[in-house]
């Protein structure tokens, strides 16, 4: 592998900035000088990839010196893309040894932070084992990040979406849902996936999962990873609707007609978590093998396909379900924004110790858009005359939604 210089980085980072001293003993990996310009470290540094799986395995060539076999994905940030399209490849066709080339290279634009930039020197911004200091677990985190993955433009890691996006998609829609799944097996039917005798409001419930699902597996191929996580979110939501429409529940206290209902719903329902168990793992692995642990899920459920399969047949025994996530207070979310805000420097015509004027927010809009849609969600809960401590929950995301807008807009 290249020494690098301590102005320099390897193939996950930027090229170096300065070229290394011609007196150097590993100049040539750092910088070559040509008679117009300098070629930086980037010339050498995807060799890397090779020399990292020679060094893993003595069948490296198999990966590659293999094209006609192998696809080769790259990921990077957009100002990566130069060394990755041009100089890399023609590197490898010019050694004429059958080299594989990248089939595709998947650039992301740049993730902002709040209002501004991330800046490990001033502070500003979450890094590394800064993340494990919060005590935040780490798939709450991947989930994030990769829910506001920056694929077609630039997009911003914000607290309040942070502490919003846990307490409504995970808490309340995702973690809801598969709670309550498994916790109906276990109260209703002392632990036993019961009989399911499908009716045409199951059948079509499976139709629309489905249908999200052969989208999450065409997202996946295309590499759009946000939008392969909200079919994700779909398919949950779905499941919490017809929860809340079948109310197994109350059919379990009533006729045997209706106690079978009650079973079928709650099959359907657990067969659906274990899905999304599967579907989750490239997002949030703990928690995917935390809801197979509960579930008593068979090991060879992870190999996923386009269409919906009972997972759990009828007699097959689970284990305790327990809640999944936990809720981020607003307090709490308001102290790691302090922590993590850095000293910001003063702008032009500021004297030390004066504050700047107030800049408005620039996620106004997008606190707008979100106050529209969960609004129209408890409408529609109430509409479907769900129960009261989801509407209530429901709710509460809504009117911590509207505070924060009214904030933003400085009104009081």
């Amino acid at each position: 592998m290249p020494d690098r210089s301590p102005g320099s980085r390897g193939p996950s980072g930027s090229y170096a900035r300065a070229a290394a001293s011609p007196a150097s003993d590993n100049a040539l990996f750092r910088s070559v000088k040509v008679e117009r310009g300098v070629f930086y470290v980037w010339f050498d540094a995807p060799i890397g990839y090779i020399s990292i799986t020679a060094n893993y395995t003595e069948d490296w060539e198999k990966w590659w010196k293999n094209p006609a076999e192998v696809e080769l994905y790259n990921f990077m940030a957009k100002d990566n893309v130069p060394f990755h399209s041009v100089v890399f490849p023609c590197s490898l066709l010019g050694a004429e040894d059958n080299y594989t080339l990248v089939n595709s290279l998947i650039a992301t634009e740049y993730l902002n932070y709040e209002d501004g930039k991330f800046s490990k020197s001033r502070g500003v911004g979450v890094f590394g084992n800064m993340a494990q200091e919060t005590g935040i677990p780490a798939d709450i985190w991947r989930f994030y990040l990769l829910y506001v993955r920056p694929e077609g433009q630039d997009s911003s890691f914000s607290w309040n979406d942070f502490m919003l996006k846990n307490n409504s998609e995970l808490l309340n829609n995702l973690g809801n849902f598969i709670n309550r799944a498994g916790m109906f097996v276990g109260k209703f039917f002392e632990g036993y996936v019961p009989v399911m005798e499908l009716r045409q409001e199951d059948k079509r419930l499976l139709v629309q999962v489905t249908w999200e699902l052969q989208q999450y597996v065409q997202s996946l191929e295309r590499v759009r990873i946000r939008e392969a996580l909200r079919c994700i979110l779909n398919i949950s939501r779905f499941g919490n609707q017809y929860i809340q429409i079948s109310e197994p529940w109350k059919m379990i206290r009533g006729s045997d007609a209706d106690k079978k209902r009650a079973g079928t719903v709650t099959g359907v329902a657990v067969n659906l978590a274990c899905l999304l168990s599967v579907m989750i793992q490239p997002y949030m692995p703990s928690v995917s093998r935390t809801i197979q642990e509960q579930l008593q899920a068979p090991h060879d459920c992870n190999v996923l396909i386009d269409r919906f399969v009972c997972y759990l047949p009828t007699g097959h025994k689970i284990g305790t379900a327990s809640p999944l996530f936990q809720k981020l207070e607003s307090e709490r979310i308001e102290e790691l924004r302090k922590k993590y805000s850095g000293q910001q420097p003063c702008t032009t015509g500021e004297t030390a110790g004066t504050p700047s004027a107030p800049q408005p927010p620039a996620d106004v809009q997008r606190l707008q858009e979100q106050v529209t849609l969960q609004g129209n969600r408890v409408r529609e809960l109430k509409a479907q005359k769900a129960e009261k401590t989801l509407i209530a929950a429901e709710v509460s995301v809504l009117l911590e939604l509207k505070k924060q807008l009214t904030q933003a807009l400085g009104q009081d």
